[in-house]
């Protein structure tokens, strides 16, 4: 039995659009949905194993992608979201009634990815988001209770997928974030 690694990548990854221009984000409720709305495309879309993040009921990885802060609109039931742990590095806000995490905030201004927030594009119906590019954080999956004897085919699904499998984030992620660190103690110039 072929490793379920994700509803929206199961049966292959789909590519974005160059010139997508955004959409809206709604929770599952069946009335009165929170609504975000994000203009432009996301970035650093990608499969995350990690125990914090959302996923649909029966995945075993959640789909996140960030998108500038000021691309990012609370547009409907506002009064809706609360923040999952407020001891996070990542505040995630998630709808009261359904649970869904709407978008992720970092508010520590010396933070490498301050200035972006994570989203599910999953939770929009507009199709041309830019698709996943790897998976993050692949070993975590175990922490939620799945068999490390199996993490040789979620690897080798991930890869067939076009997800290359990292127990960290992408290489260009951890550069840029060793380079913020670099800066921010002198040890490289700011550009």
């Amino acid at each position: 039995m072929t490793v379920s690694i994700h509803p929206s990548v199961d049966n292959g990854v789909r590519p974005g659009r160059a010139d997508f221009a955004g959409g809206t984000l709604s929770c599952k409720c069946a009335h009165d949905p929170v609504k975000v709305t994000i203009k432009g495309n996301v970035a650093h879309n990608h499969a995350c194993g990690c125990t914090k993040c959302w996923k649909p009921a029966g995945a075993n990885f959640s789909v996140v992608a960030v998108v500038p802060r000021d691309n990012l609109s609370v547009t409907a039931h506002s009064e809706k979201l609360h923040i999952v742990d407020p001891n996070a590095t990542i505040q995630r806000y998630a709808c009261k009634e359904c649970g869904v995490h709407m978008f992720g905030r970092i508010e520590n201004k010396a933070h490498p990815f301050y200035g972006l927030d994570f989203v599910h594009t999953e939770l929009s119906s507009e199709e041309g988001w830019a698709a996943p590019e790897f998976a993050a954080f692949v070993s975590s999956i175990i922490e939620s209770g799945f068999p490390p004897s199996r993490m040789g085919e979620v690897r080798s699904r991930l890869t067939e997928l076009g997800l290359p499998p990292y127990d960290a984030l992408s290489p260009a992620l951890m550069d840029a974030i060793a380079t913020h660190i670099a800066k921010a103690s002198g040890k490289l110039a700011a550009a």
